[in-house]
Order: C-alpha cells, then structure tokens, then sequence
C-alpha cells in the first residue's frame, strides 16, 4: 500500500510539473509561432530568442495589483478562475503516457489515475470548465463580459455532443472505455476493407478517418481557439468572459486554456495515433536486456507520446495564425448542420464496416 501511495504522489508531481510549465513555453511558442508566420521576430529580448520573456510574464503576474472592481459579485467573480482550472488539471489523470512496468511484486500503470471508464471521465470533468466562464461572465456584471459567457456555453454544449459522437466509434471499434486498453488495442495490425495486401497499424486515425477529422474540429471549439473563439472576440466584445479580470485571475484563465489544450493534444494522440506506440523499433537496434531494456522502453514510449502532443500543441498555434474566425451563426450552423449529423453518420458506417469484417 505505501509502495503504491508513493508511486501515485510521483507521477502526480510529474504531471503537475510538466503541465505548470507547458503554460510559459506555449506563450512563448505562440510568440514566436505567429513572428515567424508573419515574418516578424517576436520576443527578443529576455534571453536568447527572448527564452526568458514569459518568466518575466510570470513575474509581473504575480505582482500585478489585483483589485476586486466594485460592481462585481466578489464570492463569484473569485471563484470563477478556479473553477474553470481546476477541471483542467483533473482531466489529464486518466491520460496514460507509457505502458505499465513490473518493479519486483508491483506494477506500475503510467498514469496518474488508472480508471476503465477514463474516456468518460474526461468528457464530464472537462464539462465542467463551462461553468467558471458562465460564472465569469455573469458575476462581472457586464454586457460584454456575459455575452462571452452566453456564447461560451452555447458553443460548447454544440461541439461537445458531436465529440461526444466521434468518441463513439474509437469505443465501437477498441470495445472498451479504458484508455490504456485503447493504448493496447492499437499496437496491432490490421487489414484495412479486409484487403490482404494491405496491413496497417490499427491507429483511431486509420480505422477512425472521418471520427478523427469531426473529433479535431470540435476539439477547437471546446477549447475556445481560433476559428473557434468567439467567446473572446477581442474585435466584438473587447475580451468576453474575462473582461473585469487582471493579474493572476487573468493568468488562470489563460493557465486554464493551454491546460486544456494539452489534455487535447493527450486525447488526439490517445484515441487516434497510437498513443505511446511508435519507437519500439528502436528497441532492436539496442543492446540492453531485462530490467534495463525494460526502462527504455518506457522512455522511448513517454518520448513518443511527448512528440504526438507536441505535434498537435503546434497544430493550434499553426491553426490560429492561418484560419480568421467564423461568424457566430457560421459556428452554430457548422455544429448543428454539419458536424452533428456527420458524426451520426459516422457512427453508423463504422457499425456497417465492422459487420462486414473491414475494421
């Protein structure tokens, strides 16, 4: 029992450390990311390619005077950051970043909570961030702040259920809700429409095409990201939700965002590339037996992960300094004409490949 106590406060403290500085570099790789786009330099100052820009972001954070506007409602408009972090962290537990490893009469699961309905864990906890912008927006008691919250909460209850259905196919097809049984699954080969002479690793993305494009796109729109972020169209409603908000309240929010998309990037990775698959080739071409191999592998594993989410970390950057935003309608239409029926459709031709043995 204490082995496992331990192991459990290890991992926690890898992830908590890992996604507190996933914040800073993201800043500075959105810098950097829409300078080059846009054939400027970005940050240069602080520290070589100006490195060291978000520290001094940091700092100025928690310096910063934080004042508490009088015409605000104070319990919720302070509660309102926290609650729209806090689900943010809790969602990432479930996400497994290596397979398991025997250490003597124990094994060790790679993830912080190991639970066999983890898919669905994260689709209701994730859920939950809407309420910190609808509080946000309501307790700041402004118009422009409360129309970001009011779109907030009508986009996300529009893309979450068409997630929700692209979901539905990766647990048709791997049976199961455990992500590390998915993880699992998608280590074997398969014959794509039963063609012999073609053999593909049995990824979301090979058996899941159509679900992985649906599953992207609302990924976007869960996460408020360009084209996608109407709830904080700076040229309409001058920030939406968080508009009264400044300091390290502000930074939650902004903390709360690319936490958020880091647990997307998990879940890509997760339901659609493999997981922590990709490098065990590399184990052939190394000398090392037993417990020493076996450690390896667990690194080249975690560094396969790592690149996927990297990947798709650098995805949303590329993406918001290529595509404008929607229209509010255009967004509405896109969720309840579009995307809503394709990821029915979705679902049942991935029923109709599966009957005839092509999955």
């Amino acid at each position: 029992m204490e082995f496992d106590t331990l192991a459990m406060l290890i991992k926690l403290v890898l992830v908590l450390v890992i996604l507190l500085q996933v914040v800073p570099i993201m800043v500075w790789v959105e810098r950097r990311g829409s300078a080059l786009m846009q054939n400027r330099l970005g940050p240069n100052r602080l520290g070589p390619l100006g490195l060291f820009q978000s520290i001094a972001d940091v700092i100025k954070f928690f310096f910063k005077e934080d004042p508490i506007p009088g015409h605000v409602s104070p319990f919720y408009y302070v509660m309102a950051p926290w609650i729209s972090i806090i689900p943010a962290f809790m969602t990432f537990a479930v996400i497994p970043f290596a397979s398991g490893i025997h250490l003597g009469d124990h094994y060790v699961n790679f993830q912080v909570a190991d639970l066999n309905v983890g898919l669905l864990y994260i689709f209701s906890v994730a859920s939950l961030g809407v309420y910190g912008i609808i509080m946000a927006g309501w307790s700041s008691n402004n118009k422009y702040a409360l129309l970001g919250s009011l779109r907030s909460s009508s986009q996300m209850i529009s893309y979450e259920l068409s997630m929700g259905l692209a979901a539905v196919g990766v647990i048709m097809v791997y049976s199961s809700l455990h992500l590390q049984d998915i993880n699992y699954a998608q280590g074997e080969w398969f014959h794509p429409f039963g063609l012999a002479m073609i053999t593909l690793p049995k990824w979301g993305i090979f058996v899941q095409p159509f679900g992985f494009l649906i599953f992207l796109t609302a990924v976007f729109a869960e996460t408020n990201r360009l084209p996608f972020d109407l709830p904080e169209g700076e040229s309409e409603i001058v920030a939406g939700y968080h508009l009264e908000y400044g300091s390290m309240k502000m930074a939650l929010f902004f903390m709360a965002e690319y936490i958020n998309m880091t647990t997307a990037s998990g879940l890509l990775a997760t339901l659609y590339f493999g997981g922590w698959h990709g490098l065990g080739w590399v184990q052939h071409f190394l000398p090392f037996t037993g417990m020493t191999m076996e450690w390896i592998r667990v690194l080249l594993e975690m560094t396969a992960f790592a690149l996927k989410v990297t990947f798709f970390m650098w995805f949303f950057v590329w993406v918001r300094w290529t595509i404008p935003r929607f229209r509010y309608d255009q967004l509405m239409d896109l969720g309840w004409k579009v995307m809503l029926p394709l990821s029915l459709l979705n679902i049942f031709g991935t029923a109709c490949f599966m009957y005839m043995g092509w999955i």
